[in-house]
């Protein structure tokens, strides 16, 4: 794009509402994830970082509850609002995010500023429906009308919890209506971030003292001692024990898979998708610096901030192999196997809301048949004796057990072991595996399970 032209659009989407629009509408057109889109705008964006707060928490927002926005929109609308042109779509959910879930913005305000950059970029006809949609919402704001829960259960909660459909019938069926509308109130949860100590530059009661010294208030992990998760927002990666080192962002529920492979210094253990390293990290802080953790990642920049990453925390007993782990071969097997796999990333929701719109049921099922490829690769580079640790960050069965069972039916050389002599009992479904809940445990939804090979 020729440079004025590229100026052109800019101007366009200029301030705050403009910006997210523009991210909102490459989210919905492309397959772009949400925060890579985020990223790359706030890094080359001249927005106060005040601003670039607001942006984040709109354009999440928008993405997180964009169901029931929808919902609400498309019985003010007339015709179909899925069919409206994407600034005009985008630019409504913009200002009815702010009218619904942002009090310290007046409601006014919100519809000029969408009517406003309506007209910009549209004419004055569609503005003038912008603003007439806007102010009839408000005006009738308590008293929009959700599908009868009575008549249309999954209808109604998936508006009113933001979910797709075909999510919320699997879970009603799994888990009844009281355990899925808090699944899902948890799914919609902002976020807090969870920072995990890196014992090989500090010890957590250490790093408390420093969270404190510059005012960061905290909750010590529920589980796992070396996690803990800040209370108030702050652009931590700007703190200087951040390139120091001494932290690493990751969620509890991360741990645990860490926690089944038990490794000892000395082990050489294998972290077949590694990348961007925070269990690889987490393994190699529990084998004290010392044997080897091998890391595989097959795409160039994916390696780049594997490397980054574990060079920044001062690990040497990482080895970093730019390589499809489809295809790797090892002569020597390893003591410890980790296949932490590519999944739907169900369990991830809060921290990724717009999975929930990117994925379907389909989407879990194509997961599963290439998760099986992984965990049988895996198995055939683990030592005798050795330990295989399988684990997601879903929380639907065919990414989670049902991938063990067939796997054990097929490898009749290992063996299912309880996961109760690593991890809290909390944390362990009736299966012996780890499965976390978001609305549960308060992490992220996680699952692993913990394989060993016949000697």
């Amino acid at each position: 794009m020729p440079q004025f032209e590229e100026h052109k659009v800019r101007d366009l989407y200029e301030g705050v509402r403009g910006v997210a629009v523009k991210v909102l509408n490459r989210v919905e057109r492309t397959d772009s994830y949400l925060d890579k889109l985020l990223d790359s705008e706030l890094k080359n964006s001249e927005l106060s970082s005040q601003d670039k707060a607001l942006l984040f928490e709109i354009v999440h927002g928008v993405v997180r509850w964009m169901g029931r926005l929808d919902w609400i929109l498309n019985g003010f609308y007339k015709g179909q609002f899925s069919k409206a042109i994407p600034n005009l779509k985008n630019g409504l959910r913009v200002a009815l995010y702010q009218i619904m879930f942002l009090d310290k913005i007046p409601d006014h305000a919100a519809v000029n500023e969408a009517v406003e950059f309506v007209k910009r970029l549209q004419g004055q006809k569609p503005a003038d429906l912008t603003n007439a949609i806007l102010r009839n919402i408000i005006r009738n704001k308590n008293a929009i009308r959700y599908p009868d829960p009575e008549e249309d259960l999954p209808g109604y909660i998936a508006a009113y919890y933001s979910h797709p459909s075909w999510m919320v019938k699997r879970y009603l069926e799994r888990f009844g209506r009281e355990e899925t509308e808090r699944l899902l109130e948890s799914n919609n949860e902002r976020p807090l971030l969870t920072l995990k100590v890196n014992t090989l530059k500090t010890s957590p009661e250490e790093f408390k003292k420093l969270l404190s010294s510059v005012g960061l208030k905290y909750n010590t992990g529920k589980y796992l001692t070396e996690y803990i998760k800040l209370l108030n927002l702050s652009n931590i990666t700007q703190w200087k024990y951040f390139a120091e080192g001494y932290f690493d962002i990751q969620d509890e529920s991360a741990g645990f898979a860490c926690r089944l492979l038990g490794v000892q210094p000395g082990m050489r253990v294998l972290d077949l998708c590694a990348a961007p390293g925070g269990k690889a990290s987490y393994i190699a802080a529990l084998m004290k610096n010392l044997g080897e953790v091998v890391t595989l990642d097959k795409y160039e920049s994916r390696i780049k901030i594997l490397q980054k990453n574990i060079t920044r925390l001062g690990f040497d007993n990482v080895k970093i192999v730019e390589e499809d782990a489809l295809k790797y071969e090892d002569s020597e097997g390893f003591d410890r196997v980790l296949a932490d796999v590519p999944c739907s990333g169900t369990g991830t929701l809060s921290k990724k809301p717009d999975i929930k719109w990117k994925k379907d049921l389909l989407d879990v099922r194509k997961s599963a048949a290439l998760q099986y490829e992984f965990i049988e690769k895996g198995a055939s580079l683990v030592k005798p004796g050795g330990i295989l640790v399988y684990s997601t960050c879903s929380i639907e069965p065919e990414e989670n057990f049902e991938i063990v069972k067939a796997f054990l039916k097929d490898h009749p050389e290992f063996t299912l072991q309880n996961a109760g002599g690593d991890v809290p009992q909390e944390v362990i479904d009736e299966t012996g595996c780890v499965q976390t809940l978001p609305h549960l445990h308060n992490t992220d939804g996680a699952f692993a399970a913990k394989l060993v090979k016949q000697k």
